[in-house]
């Protein structure tokens, strides 16, 4: 059989997980309902190298590169590549460049191409079924997985199961109709006539035969991804695309470029425990209920007569008394209390907050970045109080602010700070003041994780009074969120 190359794709913003899902640190990131692995963890785990897949190919934005290394390096993977998208342009154009990169290495090589966020309960029957349908897609079709619907959902696209494969009775199928979320009659139509089935979104494709069906279907996809792919540039580890040939492919998905249009697309009925953790009610589908059908993810809560809650606390107490089907997600800066049925519409809610123009829906109070974060804990008119964690080797950028100064004190670990010329290591309860307009750097020399609190004081305290002269991990000047 043909080398199985993973590719995840790792670009979404995971609105309908707000408050704790942010643009800046969306879903696939998160630990959810208690999981010790983010989303984008477990998925890097269940493509081990015994089980024959090779090393996978990660495509993401640039704003994500940093969160998406740090994952690697927690499950001790190494990325066949990390490709950064410069525009989002849906799944065709990025599935269009990875064909396209394993096409150069390995042309009869099949590709697994998965979302980075969804959770699979049972290994095994997922390796199965990639088995197999690597076997169907070498034979030449473009294979999809079909999850057996469970409830007649009006957020899933469906396809429906076509005659079968004469080399593969009874296991793979032709595709004979697509779907695009239908109303709640229609998709329970679907459900009873049984031969409908969810699109996972989960696809293995031979890379040859998926290049050969997007130049037939849709020419300008391949000929921009090709295009963005060789005037790519290599940065600290990162693919970079050329971002004016990217932006010039389709916004559209790969099922609109070419799965519905293909005479080679094939199904796969699966059942491996699916679910793309795509709403806090699909959270709580997959939570373990008390007797009352409540969960608890995350925090204290004292529930009286409460009903078919989720809730999640970082912050403080909750308590619910006589609600029924409700979300309640605390966290330090945004509270969510939403009806789990509506739990498909919190993106409406996310997209207010963007038209306002407020931060809630972009970053939380903790701000990552490739060094460690930091977070915010008190702010007034002249001043901001923070909480800086650097990891060990971490080096913040040769940096100046116009407005503000700023005073250190060290609370675990040691700092070695340059201001100027002059370079000190400030321990312990010790701490260092730096005038408005002097250069400066911050770095953790140590074994240990670095934390001090910052002090700063000033008539202009944004994160875009930033000047940088040398930055260990090449940032753009505007990367300042």
């Amino acid at each position: 059989m043909s080398a199985l190359y993973p590719v995840v794709l790792s670009g979404g913003s995971g609105t309908r997980l707000w408050p704790l899902s942010r643009a800046m640190y969306p879903k696939q990131f998160i630990r959810f309902n208690g999981r010790d692995v983010s989303l984008l963890g477990a998925t890097l785990e269940r493509l081990k190298p015994d089980e024959g897949f090779r090393a996978p190919t990660i495509l993401c934005n640039a704003d994500h590169r940093f969160l998406v290394k740090e994952n690697l390096e927690i499950h001790g993977t190494t990325a066949r590549a990390i490709i950064l998208e410069p525009v989002q342009r849906n799944t065709a154009g990025a599935i269009a460049v990875a064909a396209l990169s394993v096409a150069q290495e390995d042309p009869s090589g099949i590709l697994v191409v998965m979302p980075s966020d969804h959770i699979i309960a049972d290994q095994a029957r997922f390796l199965d079924a990639v088995r197999l349908a690597g076997e169907v897609a070498a034979s030449g079709r473009l294979v999809m997985f079909g999850i057996k619907p469970a409830s007649p959902h009006t957020g899933y696209g469906y396809i429906r199961r076509g005659k079968p494969l004469e080399q593969f009775e009874g296991s793979a199928f032709r595709v004979e109709e697509f779907t695009e979320k239908p109303d709640a009659t229609t998709a329970q139509l679907y459900l009873d006539e049984g031969h409908y089935f969810w699109n996972s979104g989960i696809f293995v494709l031979h890379a040859k035969t998926f290049l050969d069906e997007l130049q037939r279907h849709a020419p300008e996809i391949r000929e921009f991804a090709q295009l963005a792919l060789d005037r790519a540039v290599m940065d600290i580890g990162f693919l970079r695309l050329d971002k004016a040939a990217f932006a010039q492919c389709p916004n559209i998905s790969v099922d609109y470029a070419v799965m519905e249009k293909t005479a080679l697309a094939a199904i796969i009925p699966v059942d491996f425990g699916w679910n793309d953790v795509g709403s806090w009610s699909s959270l709580w589908e997959i939570a373990p209920h008390d007797e009352r059908g409540n969960y608890v993810s995350r925090g204290e809560a004292v529930l009286e007569g409460a009903t078919g809650c989720y809730i999640h606390s970082e912050r403080a107490l909750v308590t619910a008394l006589g609600v029924e089907n409700l979300v309640i997600v605390d966290t330090p800066d945004a509270l969510l209390v939403a009806d789990k049925s509506r739990a498909q519409d919190v993106s409406k809610i996310v997209s207010r907050l963007r038209l306002a123009n407020r931060k809630e829906h972009e970053q939380h109070i903790r701000s990552y970045r490739p060094w460690g974060y930091f977070e915010t804990l008190s702010l007034g008119p002249r001043f901001q109080v923070k909480l800086l964690h650097v990891k060990p080797g971490g080096k913040l950028s040769m940096q100046m602010h116009h407005h503000r100064s700023e005073h250190w004190v060290v609370v675990h670990g040691t700092a070695k700070v340059t201001i100027g010329d002059e370079e000190k290591l400030v321990r312990e309860n010790e701490s260092v003041y730096i005038v408005a307009t002097q250069w400066h750097r911050l770095e953790n020399p140590g074994k240990v994780p670095l934390e001090l609190i910052e002090v700063q004081i000033g008539s202009y305290l944004g994160e875009d009074d930033i000047l940088r002269a040398d930055d260990v991990y090449h940032r753009a000047p505007d990367e300042t969120k």
